[in-house]
């Protein structure tokens, strides 16, 4: 159900059922193919870390380059893992796409209906969310680590394409991207409590490895919680690809220890 892309110097992995509908122009980085050093390299697409600004930009560049849309427009927020969805209209456009400074703030999701605009978030080991409405149309991408999963922020997000431009969730497509799996992903008591308390049937997500300790699936909690908000299963497209495990394809912040970049889910409804 993913493919992967080699345009030009990058690679991207693609949704085929995304690219079949042939509305939006989608991906997920690797990290190939840019021109940032160790320890980002090399395609490092976010600001937040301690590459050179002009790397990030370059790398940018390239990705926007393939996917056909101007670097200028791109819009990007200020993630904090929390569960705010922003309507992005014209007004946004470029909002964070050259300057940190000037993404939007406190924003972990983003959503539109209007063609021609690109969207973006930015992840290292947390779980990137698109969702496609090929009815209305309308797309959205979430980033969630393991706090956005616990207040489903994917859910949050396709409640919003509802409230603002009329999504029926049986018509939409999702995919979870790469992220830390649970292969690798131990977690503790407070964070297994967390998912109790906000999220019912969270016991599934969890395997134990030790006292007080659990491997969480973040795959399936994010599943889980659109197929709840009404997206058919068959219509949710789960990668499985761990960002941890494969290192010559992905930063993750856990394995690298904070010291690494960022891949982007980039997504823009076609004119």
């Amino acid at each position: 159900m993913f493919q992967w892309q080699k345009i030009n110097e990058i690679t991207l992995l693609t949704v085929t059922a995304f690219s079949d509908t042939g509305l939006v122009s989608h991906g997920f980085t690797s990290r190939t193919g840019g021109v940032s050093p160790v320890p980002y390299q090399s395609l490092n697409m976010g600001f937040t870390v301690n590459d050179e600004h002009d790397n990030v930009i370059r790398n940018r560049q390239r990705v926007a380059d393939g996917l056909g849309f101007p670097l200028e427009d791109l819009v990007a927020a200020k993630q904090v893992h929390g569960d705010r969805v922003a309507v992005i209209t014209g007004e946004q456009l470029g909002k964070g796409a050259l300057t940190y400074d000037t993404a939007l703030k406190d924003t972990d999701a983003l959503i539109t209906d209007q063609p021609g605009i690109p969207i973006s978030t930015y992840h290292a080991d947390c779980i990137p969310v698109l969702l496609l409405d090929p009815v209305t149309p309308a797309i959205g991408l979430a980033h969630a680590g393991w706090k956005g999963t616990a207040l489903q922020i994917g859910a949050k997000t396709l409640a919003k394409m509802t409230a603002c431009y009329g999504t029926n969730p049986q018509d939409c497509l999702a995919a979870i991207g790469p992220g830390i799996g649970p292969c690798c992903y131990e977690v503790d008591d407070k964070v297994k409590d967390v998912f109790a308390r906000q999220f019912a049937g969270s016991e599934d997500f969890f395997k134990p490895v030790g006292t007080g300790h659990w491997h969480l699936d973040l795959w399936l909690a994010n599943a889980a919680a659109l197929q709840q908000a009404g997206v058919p299963q068959q219509n949710i497209f789960v990668s499985g690809l761990c960002t941890s495990c494969n290192h010559e394809l992905f930063f993750s912040h856990r394995r690298d220890k904070g010291q690494t970049g960022r891949m982007a889910s980039l997504m823009m409804l076609k004119w």
